[in-house]
């Protein structure tokens, strides 16, 4: 019988205990934590002896008898006003209005990946056409040497943000007199304004637009525009068509303006992730930095700048290492050979970078030694393609010839590329002639200008063996998902290497440059559009993952800020809790097999403050023509689901009245999920203007109008219904105040959630969405009633509880029986006064005999405390699963009702822990936003400025070195692109000053552990021990826990920390010795027996000229265009030859 509220109001006895002394061990140290349990039995002598006090701590089956009165109270609530078996008969009185309909798992997932590979294929097609174009194009077109920009026209994207600079800088050299002025018009498809008949060009800002070779390209690239829209035409669900050519330019279809950054641009399409995997093969990079003490400061800083660039022209198909070397080679970070060349890696080795410090005599021999033994480890997981070495130094006589004698002729399998860091009078002949030697390329970085530009165009002599391999080589990759540079979102995209076929002459080689990459971006958003949604549940969902194992599709893929520069690498098994099945799904997935699984697995809650242990089936499939796997994801009561027929048109309207806000104030208040119920249905985020939109869109068609989804209208009219008949015979006649209810409440699969009464639903604060609401997930995974605290963070104040605002929710689902078939269509709840309920709490784990009397207790009539009157010596909870507290019959503790125990009772909570009443689950969040940290001495290092001593300034000589002009440079530089040295990669291209970056945040989450049965226990801890008793309530989520209160804080040292806090995440340099699992593309072009290697670079190294120089600075920022500079090595990428 469950108890009504007025019991509660009984007055409540002074405490009356005593102190006595603490049961525990003899004199001696005592820890400050808590400390060993024992059973209770073994301190009844010492309890005995302790007779003087009129009140002793409950025994165990007195505290069973509690544990079974709140059960029997909490069910005689839930079944009169839940109403879970009335529903059950509701559903059944309208069995002829809804049909039973199965998710066949294989036929579903076979299904989803024919249509993704039927929408991916149409994008192929338009990317073949438009790299076959290109090529005929560029092999048709004449090179003109005197090509003027006044002979181009062409639409700039960047001109409209350089016109309208606020401050007047002219930043981009170049007239704007062969500018298209463009109209755009809003397209929500591209989330831009765009316009469909000409294509844009995006130029890199160190790039001068005016030159001859740029010119050429603007010139033959124009007939792509035609093919852009031809393609178009027979595919009008194309996003943004791409050409991104090797010398720099970008030219893209429609044409949008480009979105201007705060700060200067650094964009160049060869550095996005999409560019460098359809540029290359994979690659196995060992990077070497000469530190001898001849390197100067400034030159060290060059060095340390330019491997972090290298290393972003890597992408997780790619494996590197980094060393550094003077008489001896070592690695600069904890990894010892090739890792991936993921985000994570990649930020180890910038950091470790940083750290670098030059001292020593320069040793070739030992840093080539250390490259080719890293490339020639066969017992690690590596690219096993495009191996090379990239030397950074600053000049030396030594060739090394006997070391590539011993490692790398004549096959020369290893290329080589060597880069002249600073401004030097060294001969480089011996730079020179490694990389000739050895099928690489030589590049020169006299200073930060020059660093960009230089660190890619090795790609160039990547590319060869695949332009030589030919169409053999046309293949089209899908990148990893990344973020679309023009605020497209999350995209993939298809990419097809565009060649040159020009030759030198009749019967000559034919030319190996590749002129650069074509692209097509496919919307993340495109590809969830064929997944099921509703009709897999709550909990049901489609994945895929890429060979790397990262997902391209999962509801956990949310990341919170994204930087475009890289790309979004979630990998499967941080996207889930990782365990032995799933490592196993996502081998098979990567193989590219078939496959199906039921496991028993964790998963975290939406709001990811709880676990639960479940049943899940997966199936999966590979996507034919593709690096992707598909998978589906299904808890068993999901394989069946309903489907409503409401052919009735009557009751169609008769539903729909329930939906009216006229009705609500009877009926309930009716939340309804912000679907895509049609097409011209406006989306808020508002419920009540949804609802008003919905409804008079509902005026003017029909549930079953072709315009609208019929699945979704027709389930959620007939939940409307369903939901009205549980109000009518359940919630209409019960007084909630009665037994301390706020609210009651149920909600629906079909999209329904119907708050009683009306006024209720102004402090509802949970998704209207059910299946983005947590308690309704939770219900569905569990079995009884799931209760949830409000949420309370530790940096906010106490919860001000009041009557009709707080309350705990107490949630089951609703199973049904139909035909054999069992599913779970529905979720029904109650919400909990509190305070109210904290009386009753009390009542319940009393000693009461009458509803009205509490027990009489004195020195004549000794008696066990209860939770009522010993509530000053006696601390009783009610703990959820998570380790929140939902109910506490201490006063002062009410505002502390949804806090983790462990910042209320530190010490119990230990003790609940350490008994195996909880146990925890780690995990790392990925995809988290932090506040931007103030930048360190250390982090600004790539973009320092060396600063010269006083001795430097008195000595003539340095005034005329090298290292004066680099200086003059920089500081050049730093006028004409403002706050170019301190500015972080990601602000320079445009985020916001204050923008949150990514971060990793560490997750633990805490849940109920092996022990079920009742447990009595002391945690030891000499004068301050305590008893306490624990016991899980039957058909809840709940822990009955009373214990002694605390004497003294002498045991408070230990306290389980809950909050989710920053990170770096796992340990890297661990994590390497034992990779994920992954697979590489199954080609590789790194070898062609026609490669012409002469062109390797034979740049001269020469000593400035400080007039010529400081006149072509000044000239640059007067704004006039210098005439083009002789450029360290020829490119004719677009130039037949």
């Amino acid at each position: 019988m469950a108890v009504p509220a007025r019991t509660c109001g009984a007055s409540r006895p002074g405490s009356a205990r005593t102190a006595r002394p603490r049961p525990g061990p003899g004199p001696g140290p005592r820890r400050p934590a808590a400390g060993p349990m024992r059973p209770l039995l073994l301190l009844l002598p010492l309890l005995a002896a302790s007779g003087a006090s009129a009140y002793s701590f409950p025994q165990q089956h007195t505290m069973q008898h509690w544990a079974r009165r709140l059960e029997q109270e909490i069910d005689g609530v839930m079944r009169i006003f839940g109403g879970v078996q009335q529903l059950r008969e509701i559903y059944k009185d309208n069995r002829n209005l809804f049909e039973v309909q199965e998710n066949e798992p294989q036929k579903l997932v076979e299904k989803v990946a024919g249509d993704i590979e039927s929408l991916l294929d149409r994008k192929v097609q338009a990317l073949k056409r438009l790299a076959d174009a290109a090529e005929t194009f560029q092999k048709a077109h004449h090179w003109q040497d005197n090509i003027k920009e006044e002979d181009i026209m062409y639409y700039d994207a960047k001109a409209d943000a350089e016109l309208d600079d606020p401050e007047g800088e002219d930043v981009e050299r170049g007239s704007k007199s062969s500018t298209l002025r463009l109209d755009f018009i809003e397209d929500l498809n591209f989330k831009n304004k765009v316009n469909y008949s000409y294509t844009a060009v995006q130029i890199p800002t160190d790039i001068y637009k005016g030159s001859t070779v740029i010119l050429n390209e603007l010139n033959w690239t124009e007939a792509l525009e035609n093919v852009f829209i031809e393609n178009r035409r027979q595919d009008p669900t194309l996003l943004w068509q791409v050409f991104g050519s090797a010398t720099g330019v970008t030219r893209y279809y429609p044409a949008t303006p480009w979105r201007a950054p705060k700060k200067i641009d650094l964009y160049d399409v060869r550095r996005r992730p999409w560019y460098i995997q359809g540029a290359s093969s994979p690659k196995d990079m060992v990077i070497i930095v000469d530190v001898s003490g001849s390197v100067s400061g400034l030159t060290l800083k060059l060095m340390k700048t330019s491997v972090c660039e290298m290393l972003d022209t890597l992408s997780d198909d790619d494996y590197v290492n980094v060393a550094s070397f003077n008489e001896k080679a070592q690695p600069v970070s904890c990894f010892t050979h090739l890792v991936q060349a993921n985000v994570r890696n990649k930020k180890v080795f910038k950091e470790a970078v940083q750290g670098m410090v030059a001292k020593g005599t320069t040793g070739y021999k030992a840093g080539f030694e250390y490259a080719f033994d890293q490339l020639q480890n066969s017992n690690i997981t590596r690219a096993n393609c495009n191996k090379m070495i990239m030397m950074f130094t600053d000049g030396g006589e030594d060739r090394v010839q006997d070391v590539f004698e011993k490692y790398n002729w004549p096959n020369r399998t290893v290329r080589v590329f060597t880069f002249s860091v600073g401004q030097h009078n060294y001969d480089v002949t011996p730079l020179q002639w490694m990389a000739c030697t050895n099928k690489g390329y030589y590049f020169e970085i006299p200073s930060i200008g020059a660093i960009r530009i230089n660190t890619q165009e090795y790609l160039d002599v990547l590319g060869r063996p695949m332009v030589l391999a030919g169409k053999e080589a046309k293949q089209v990759q899908w990148t990893n998902v990344y973020e679309d540079a023009l605020g497209l979102g999350l995209v993939v995209t298809g990419t097809l290497p565009v060649f040159n076929l020009t030759q030198d002459g009749p019967g000559e080689k034919k030319n190996q440059l590749i002129l650069g990459v074509m692209g097509i971006d496919v919307a993340l958003n495109d590809i969830k559009k064929l997944t099921p949604n509703y009709t897999l549940g709550a909990n049901g969902y489609v994945f895929a993952i890429d060979l790397n194992g990262y997902v391209l599709l999962h509801p956990n893929l949310k990341p919170q800020t994204t930087n475009f520069r890289e790309p979004v690498t979630l990998d499967f098994l941080d996207a889930e809790l990782e365990d032995e099945n799933k490592e196993e799904i996502r081998r098979s997935m990567i193989d590219g097999n078939k496959g199906h699984k039921q496991i028993r697995t964790l998963v975290k809650s939406l709001d990811e403050r709880y676990i639960d242990e479940v049943i899940r089936n997966y199936t999966w499939v590979p996507i034919r023509s593709t690096n992707y796997s598909l998978g589906l994801v299904l808890p068993p009561y999901s394989t069946f689901y309903l489907q409503a027929n409401l052919s009735d048109q009557i009751l169609q309207v008769k539903y729909f009245e329930f939906l009216l806000p006229s009705s609500f104030e009877s009926e309930g208040h009716v939340f309804i999920a912000p679907r895509e119920y049609c097409k011209d249905l406006n989306a808020s985020d508002n419920n009540t203007e949804f609802l008003k939109n919905f409804i008079e869109l509902m005026e003017k068609v029909t549930p079953d109008s072709k315009q609208c989804n019929n699945f979704l209208l027709h389930n959620l009219i007939l939940d409307t219904g369903i939901t009205q008949q549980l109000v009518e015979r359940v919630w209409r006649d019960q007084d909630l105040n009665t037994y301390s209810l706020l609210a009651v409440f149920a909600a629906t699969d079909g999209g329904i959630t119907r708050i009683f009464p009306n006024k209720a639903a102004e402090d509802w604060t949970e998704n209207p969405e059910p299946f983005n609401a947590s308690f309704y997930r939770r219900s569905l995974d569990n079995h009884g009633y799931i209760f949830k605290p409000p949420h309370q963070d530790t940096l906010l104040r106490p919860l001000e509880l009041e009557n009709d605002t707080v309350g705990v929710l107490v949630s089951t689902a609703v199973e049904l029986s139909l035909g054999g078939h069992t599913l779970r269509p529905a979720v029904v709840g109650v919400k909990l006064d509190p305070e109210a309920w904290a009386e009753k709490f009390k009542v319940l784990a009393s000693n009461r005999t009458h509803q009205d009397q509490p027990q009489k207790c004195g020195p004549n009539n000794p008696c066990e405390m209860d939770c009522e009157v010993n509530n000053e010596d006696l601390l009783c909870v009610l703990i959820d699963d998570g380790g929140f507290l939902v109910l506490s019959n201490q006063n002062h503790q009410w505002d502390q009702v949804g806090r983790f125990f462990s910042e209320v009772d530190a010490n119990l909570m230990l003790a609940l822990y350490n008994n195996s009443f909880y146990t925890h689950k780690e995990s790392y969040d990925y995809q988290a936003a932090c506040a931007p940290q103030p930048p360190g001495n250390l982090g600004a290092a790539p973009r320092g400025v060396f600063v010269p001593t006083i001795a430097d300034f008195l000595n003539l000589a340095w005034w005329t070195s090298a290292a004066t002009w680099s200086l003059f440079q920089q500081l050049l530089y730093g006028l004409l692109y403002h706050s170019w040295f301190q500015a972080d990669p990601a602000e320079a291209e445009g985020s916001p000053e204050t923008r949150e970056s990514s971060c990793v945040m560490k997750q633990t989450q805490y849940y109920f552990g092996s022990v079920n049965a009742s447990y009595n226990a002391i945690i030891d801890c000499g004068n301050c021990s305590r008893l306490f008793h624990a016991q899980r309530l039957t058909n809840t989520n709940l822990l009955f826990v009373v214990a002694e209160k605390p004497l003294c804080s002498q045991c408070e040292a230990g306290r389980l920390l809950q909050k989710e806090t920053h990170s770096d995440g796992p340990e890297q340099c661990e994590l390497v010795q034992r990779p994920r699992y992954r697979r590489g593309p199954h080609i590789c072009f790194d070898y062609n027996a026609t490669e012409d290697t002469s062109d390797c670079g034979r740049g001269a190294s020469f000593p400035p000229s400080l007039g010529v120089l400081v006149s072509l600075q000044l000239l640059l920022l007067l704004g006039l265009p210098p005439r083009p500079q002789p450029q360290v090595h020829a490119r004719a990428a677009s130039r037949p030859l």
